[in-house]
């Protein structure tokens, strides 16, 4: 089964790759990763993950910089029904807009807007960086055994606003309450970072790579 970690010149490529590779190492030795930045190796994917680092409009524009990356996408994803992984600002591509340094179009695969965090307490920092309880909402194969209150790492200045509480997975807690994972038929999407996340982070990925929506 082959497993494609999408290359558009993201900043956190690397981490996601390397543990996207010992996820797999856990699951089967007949699982193949491989990380891709043309289309056709993306449609032909069976499972894809997308990584995300940086502002929502540039990852954007680096998607669009690859010819038929965001048709291979739509296809695999949409119309194929591929499993489909987007971690930080590649979940966030998943929405309809985001509103970073302007109006930038998202995949629309998720109602809502990504927009800046803006908690109430004043002495809570922008960007929101370090660990935090994963607060568990529903349950989903990519969280079994993933009790809620487990640690998870998030770097992101923006997050989903306005969305279908049905897509919400699991929420943090950050002056407010964001949402920290998302997922609708085919797809979950990770605002913190699974790579970064340890056991956790890896057994979430290892149960994204069995998972068989």
């Amino acid at each position: 089964m082959s497993v494609v970690v999408v290359n558009y010149g993201s900043g956190n490529l690397r981490s996601a790759a390397k543990a996207v590779e010992r996820a797999a190492a856990q699951v089967s030795s007949r699982l193949v990763v491989r990380v891709a930045s043309d289309a056709q190796a993306v449609f032909e994917a069976e499972r894809i993950v997308l990584p995300g680092q940086g502002a929502f409009g540039e990852c954007a524009a680096g998607v669009a910089k690859v010819p038929g990356l965001r048709e291979a996408l739509e296809e695999a994803v949409i119309e194929r029904g591929r499993p489909f992984l987007g971690i930080c600002v590649g979940m966030q591509l998943m929405a309809t807009r985001g509103l970073e340094h302007g109006t930038h179009r998202g995949f629309g695969w998720i109602p809502g807007d990504i927009v800046r965090m803006t908690p109430r307490d004043p002495k809570l920092k922008i960007p929101h960086m370090g660990w935090n309880d994963l607060i568990v909402e529903r349950c989903h194969p990519a969280l079994e055994e993933i009790p809620s209150g487990a640690d998870v790492y998030f770097v992101h200045s923006y997050a989903l606003h306005g969305g279908d509480p049905a897509d919400i997975l699991a929420r943090v807690e950050y002056g407010e309450s964001y949402p920290a994972m998302i997922g609708r038929d085919n797809m979950i999407g990770t605002q913190f970072h699974p790579d970064k996340s340890q056991a956790t982070g890896i057994r979430l990925i290892a149960n994204f790579l069995r998972w068989r929506p």
